[in-house]
């Protein structure tokens, strides 16, 4: 059931957690908290009244909108709650195109393991052995650091997005005036060797975006080409996703789309950012793209299902490391993370955050249950267990 809602209440964001405002956005397509949260089970129920409820609910706490679209045994369900556009008070559409954040790190794993499968690259190669000299300084030495480890967040290297100018300068104040800036991997490189290592490599587990535009660089230092290129050769038009792109630095939102909003780190701000303009060159390799809730659909179920992947690059994929130690319903695989719900159900997926866009894409591993959502604000309802019951609600129901 969709439907439209006034302006965010302001009472409602300050009074909340922003748990996708402090993990997503103001880290910048960081590993989204709402996985991360103890879970708390949610309500049976016979179809997905229970999923279009969190919905209304969400929007009701003050999300601009929220969307989502789940695929069972039954068919196809998509739910709308809320606006799209704040001006206009376009409602949410189900073909809405979005900003999926740190998404775009499953898109970029499964091109290093389909160049490890053409043996173009091995996995347990160091960062040093193709691209030189580029991760050191600070601690950090890039001929102790593999691929493998990069994917999936063992290589205790630096976040560039926790760096604190940085922040000012892409999610707080100074947004407004660099918004439209270009940045190149490198620097954002640069960015994250200005600390010392999170720890040495192999030996813990930390999300660093840093990784993720690393694997982006490899990409191109193997093919020759960017990053975004491969991504579309190998998987968009293969599959047929024609909704999804990596863009490099254009700033626009392809339609139809909704708008983003962010508080820009101004909890009591009236009225939210309009945040839908933005280079996505400061998010990269680690959370640039954009897609539907259908396309994600059709890629995970493709990933998951063998079409991308040969079976023992599949493997390495869903071989998981343990992730936040307060979390142990969550571990990282390769661009993937398993996630065990209070159902005992397992759905493999990611979240992404981004600048007014906080997503989530999921499915069971046998592919027959998936569920995608997006919301276009950084703050979630007050209670934290209405941000776990994003996923609880679709998947731990009955019929």
């Amino acid at each position: 059931m969709a439907g439209t809602t006034a302006e965010p209440r302001t009472a409602r964001r300050r009074r909340g957690p922003a748990r996708l405002a402090a993990a997503a956005l103001a880290a910048a397509t960081a590993l989204v908290t709402l996985t991360l949260a103890p879970q708390a089970a949610a309500a049976p129920t016979a179809g997905h009244e229970g999923t279009q409820r969190v919905l209304d609910a969400a929007v009701a706490d003050g999300l601009p909108g929220a969307l989502a679209r789940a695929r069972d045994r039954h068919g196809v369900w998509n739910g709308t709650a809320g606006t799209a556009d704040l001006d206009t008070g376009r409602a949410r559409g189900a073909d809405d195109r979005f900003r999926i954040g740190s998404v775009t790190k499953t898109f970029v794993a499964t091109v290093l393991l389909q160049l490890q499968g053409e043996r173009r690259i091995d996995l347990d190669d160091t960062v040093d052995q193709h691209l030189p000299g580029l991760v050191e300084g600070h601690g950090h030495d890039g001929t102790a650091i593999t691929l493998r480890q990069l994917l999936n967040h063992t290589s205790g290297i630096s976040n560039y997005t926790a760096d604190p100018a940085f922040q000012r300068e892409a999610f707080g104040e100074g947004f407004l005036d660099h918004r439209y800036d270009t940045w190149q991997p490198g620097q954002l490189v640069a960015v994250a060797m200005r600390h010392a290592p999170d720890f040495a490599p192999g030996t813990s587990w930390n999300y660093s975006n840093t990784n993720y535009i690393l694997a982006g660089m490899v990409i191109e230092k193997v093919t020759g080409h960017g990053w975004e290129k491969e991504v579309e050769r190998r998987i968009l038009r293969p599959l047929g996703l024609r909704a999804t792109s990596a863009p490099r630095t254009d700033p626009h939102m392809p339609r139809p789309a909704g708008r983003a909003y962010s508080s820009l780190g101004e909890p009591a701000r009236e009225r939210p950012y309009d945040v839908t303009e933005l280079n996505p060159s400061q998010a990269g390799a680690a959370g640039a793209m954009i897609s539907t809730t259908a396309d994600l659909d059709r890629f995970q179920r493709a990933l998951l299902g063998g079409r991308l992947l040969p079976p023992a690059q599949l493997r390495q994929m869903t071989t998981t490391v343990q992730a936040h130690p307060s979390a142990p319903q969550v571990r990282y695989g390769l661009g993937l993370m398993r996630q065990t719900l209070s159902c005992g159900i397992r759905i493999w997926g990611h979240d992404g955050g981004i600048h007014g866009s906080a997503t989530l894409a999921y499915t069971t591993r046998d592919t027959r249950h998936s569920y995608q959502a997006n919301l276009n604000g950084e703050w979630v309802p007050s209670d934290p267990a209405d941000a776990v019951a994003l996923t609880e609600a679709e998947f731990c129901r009955e019929g």
